[in-house]
């Protein structure tokens, strides 16, 4: 009797800790939903880079083609501003922008597979990827 208290106590104690996890297909995040356009469950270069573009051109409000640091809105720092932009005109070109967007994604992709999970978007390199998508 004791035994097979044990036996079920140790079998809820298993599950608890596999239902503690989360389940097991997760809903996919916010980002994911609206980066992965072709549904496959993960975000390939040019889903960022489509993403980045479009991005680019609704901060754009100058329309003149570059990004300032007051239109990049805190996605960028003055540091990271200033490592990504060449011609050190204080402004990222959509060339410019869409280069630091590849950049970031190859660091966020280290099983260099070509696409992004929902692990490595997580991860502090996705979240600085993110931050130039969203």
């Amino acid at each position: 009797m004791m035994t097979r208290r044990i036996a079920v106590l140790t079998s809820m104690i298993g599950l608890g800790s596999i239902l503690a996890r989360g389940p097991a297909f997760a809903a996919p995040s916010r980002a994911m939903r609206l980066l992965d356009t072709d549904k496959d469950g993960t975000v390939d270069l040019n889903e960022a880079k489509k993403a980045a573009s479009t991005l680019f051109d609704k901060l754009d409000r100058d329309r003149d083609g570059t990004l300032d640091q007051r239109e990049l809105r805190g996605r960028l720092s003055a540091a990271e501003l200033a490592a990504a932009d060449p011609d050190k005109d204080g402004t990222l070109s959509k060339d410019e922008y869409l280069r630091l967007v590849e950049s970031r994604f190859k660091a966020a992709d280290p099983d260099s597979d070509g696409t992004l999970d929902e692990k490595e978007l997580r991860s502090r390199a996705g979240q600085a990827l993110l931050r130039l998508l969203q």
